[in-house]
């Protein structure tokens, strides 16, 4: 009987392929066959090809617009919640929480971000505290230096003076200088909590000394403003519809232009967004953008979760990928962009380093990423999961994992307070020194609750296994986790 549901089974989803490959086959070829007379097109053929191409520009632009969309609507959502600003730095000073929508953040170090308006103050000074770790990126999320540790202050803080792209002239002396291609800057410190009591109060307080004001303004410089972004219910992701466009619009409008865009640029043209120009989408206009920014989306989800990168895998018999599988933190290669694996990223993250991608013993951090099971079935929030870590774990730092929605890559609210698990938790260890940890919508009977996360039925989720000051086994391949074994 179990033979005959299996045949009868595949046979189903046999027949669904074909079906599916015959309807798009026959999609082609009604493009394929649209009447040109004496090879010049009918009306009807003309104004069906010219949507057709609209669209797929639209979706293609989706793709390549992401990681200046993510900064752009982190700052939407910053200033709608906290107020806008070169001097407002929010820090998340009680953790960040699932309340704040933004993509995956981790809820066990404390972070503080801001957003730098060259345009508006010009060359702008950032005093950087003492012992941080940072990033200074232009909002094509293209690095303009690491900060404090790897940083050219060394951990022992500085001033940073950041130009705009239209800057000309020389600058002071005394600063560590950088010119943004972009108007805007992101401002990100990450900061980490005792490691016996969890306490933030000591890191809370550097980030504190950051002073953030116009170089124009060093004698007399802006009260800065350090609300606490903990608990808030900022929404800080891309809308996944057409008003994602309408963001874009705005973005390209308020933002230098970059000459290695131009050509895309020019696709957003025919789609009626151009610098200098109102956007006023007609009808017709509004519901082919519509269709571009939905397919667009689930192009870009298909290729980060559908298996769709290449070589990602950290271990070969592992559901574990590499998020950052590139080598160059603008995705360059001898002569492309990786335009994959930056939307590959851009899809769930935001900012980037040198420091992110390098493999230093003791260095810097890695980032395994898992959304699939043991089996290859995608993590669904109804089932229940374990997943066995060896230890030790290692990471000279700490390690957590945390839990993401699929829908928009933020913190999964699951009504625990922070949907992350990790070293800085009393967790019960194995007599082996390895970890069980348990996963699903109810606590497993006879399973510790410190070492439970719960899932949410109906909504997917993902992982990132972050290791900070990586060690000698996670590089050499003598340890690596388990995956998610489904136990119901």
């Amino acid at each position: 009987m179990k033979m005959v549901n299996c045949k009868v089974i595949g046979s189903v989803l046999l027949a669904a392929i074909c079906a599916s490959a015959c309807a798009q086959q026959q999609a082609w070829d009604e493009l394929r066959n649209l009447p040109f007379s004496e090879n010049y097109p009918t009306n009807a053929a003309s104004d069906r090809l010219y949507d057709e191409m609209l669209f797929h520009r639209a979706t293609q632009v989706v793709g390549w617009s992401l990681p200046a969309m993510t900064l752009w609507y982190m700052k939407k959502g910053s200033e709608d919640q906290f107020g806008a600003g070169s001097n407002v730095l929010v820090i998340w000073k009680d953790r960040l929480s699932a309340e704040t929508i933004v993509s995956t953040p981790n809820s066990d170090v404390i972070y503080a971000m801001g957003y730098i308006d060259l345009k508006e103050g010009g060359p702008t000074v950032v005093e950087v505290p003492p012992e941080q770790q940072g990033i200074l990126d232009d909002f094509w999320q293209r690095p303009l230096c690491d900060v404090g540790y790897v940083g050219p202050d060394k951990g022992e803080g500085g001033k940073y003076l950041l130009l705009p792209p239209d800057f000309e002239g020389d600058s002071p002396e005394g600063y560590f200088t950088f010119k943004s291609p972009t108007y805007n800057v992101f401002v990100f410190w990450r900061a980490f909590r005792d490691k016996g009591t969890g306490d933030a109060t000591e890191a809370v307080a550097l980030m504190e000394q950051t002073r953030i004001y116009p170089l124009s303004m060093k004698d007399n410089p802006p009260e800065m403003k350090f609300p606490n972004g903990s608990g808030q219910p900022a929404n800080m992701v891309y809308p996944r519809d057409y008003s994602y466009f309408e963001g874009l619009a705005e973005f390209i409008d308020e933002e230098a232009v970059d000459k290695e865009d131009w050509s895309m640029r020019g696709l957003l043209a025919s789609l009626g967004i151009k610098k200098g120009k109102p956007f006023r989408p007609d009808d017709r206009m509004k519901e082919i953008l519509s269709a571009g920014a939905e397919v667009g989306m689930k192009m870009c989800e298909a290729l980060r979760f559908g298996d769709k990168l290449p070589d990602t895998k950290y271990w070969p018999d592992r559901q574990w990928h590499n998020v950052l599988n590139v080598l160059d933190v603008e995705f360059k290669t001898d002569s492309t962009i990786n335009v994959d694996a930056r939307i590959g990223m851009f899809m769930i993250g935001y900012s980037i380093s040198p420091a992110m991608v390098m493999n230093m013993v003791g260095k810097g951090s890695k980032y395994p990423f898992a959304y699939r099971d043991a089996g290859g079935d995608y993590l669904s929030g109804g089932s229940t999961y374990k997943l066995n870590i060896p230890g030790p774990v290692p990471a000279a730092n700490f390690w957590s994992i945390t839990l993401y929605d699929a829908a928009n890559a933020s913190g999964l609210q699951n009504g625990q307070p922070f949907p992350s698990i990790g070293s800085l938790d009393k967790l019960k260890h194995n007599d082996d020194e390895s970890l069980d940890l348990y996963f699903g919508p109810e606590l497993p009977e006879g399973v510790p609750a410190s070492n439970w996360r719960r899932t949410v039925p109906g909504k997917g989720w993902f992982v990132l296994f972050r290791l900070y000051s990586p060690t000698q086994p996670f590089f050499d391949d003598s340890w690596r986790p388990g995956d998610f074994e489904k136990i119901n």
